[in-house]
C-alpha cells in the first residue's frame, strides 16, 4: 500500500508545506484545483460578499477538477488546505465526497495566518464516507506534520 499527500492551496502556503512533507516521506502528491480558480478577491475573507466567504456560509459544493488514479491502492492519506471559518474550504469537502474513505487511515493538517485548528476534524468526517477517524493539526512547516 502507499500513501497520498493532497491539499489545497489558496496562497501557496499550503502547497509548500504538502510538497515537502511529500517529499520527506517519499509519498504521491495530488492538487485539489477547483473548477473555477480561486482570485485574489475571492479569498479576501474581510469582504463578507467574497467567494470564499459565501462557499462556507452557505456550506456550497465547489467542483473540482480531475481524480485520483487508483484510490484504492492509497492505504494512508493526508489531507492539507488553509483553516477558512475553522474548518476546511468548500473544495475540500467537495473533493472528500467525491471518493470511498473506507479502511484508510487519514490525517489532515491546516495552514493557518491566526486561526486555531478548531473542530477541523469533525467537521470534515462528514465528508469522508466510509473512513473510521480523521485527526487534524495546525502546522506551519513539513517538519511539523
Amino acid at each position: 500500500m502507499a500513501t497520498l499527500v493532497t491539499y489545497f492551496s489558496a496562497e501557496g502556503t499550503t502547497a509548500k508545506v504538502a510538497k515537502d512533507y511529500a517529499e520527506r516521506i517519499g509519498a504521491d502528491v495530488f492538487e485539489i484545483v477547483p473548477q473555477e480558480p480561486y482570485t485574489a478577491a475571492d479569498i479576501r475573507w474581510t469582504n463578507p460578499l467574497a467567494r470564499c466567504n459565501r462557499e462556507q456560509i452557505g456550506g456550497k459544493d465547489v467542483p473540482v477538477n480531475g481524480n485520483i488514479e487508483s484510490f484504492e491502492s492509497y492505504d494512508t492519506v493526508y489531507i492539507g488546505f488553509p483553516i477558512w471559518y475553522g474548518q476546511a474550504p468548500r473544495v475540500v469537502h467537495t473533493f472528500c465526497k467525491g471518493y470511498d474513505w473506507t479502511g484508510k487511515t487519514v490525517h489532515a493538517f491546516a495552514t493557518s495566518g491566526g486561526s486555531g485548528i478548531g473542530k477541523t476534524a469533525e467537521k470534515l468526517k462528514p465528508s469522508l464516507q466510509g473512513v473510521e477517524s480523521v485527526d487534524a493539526k495546525l502546522v506551519h512547516s513539513a517538519t511539523e506534520i
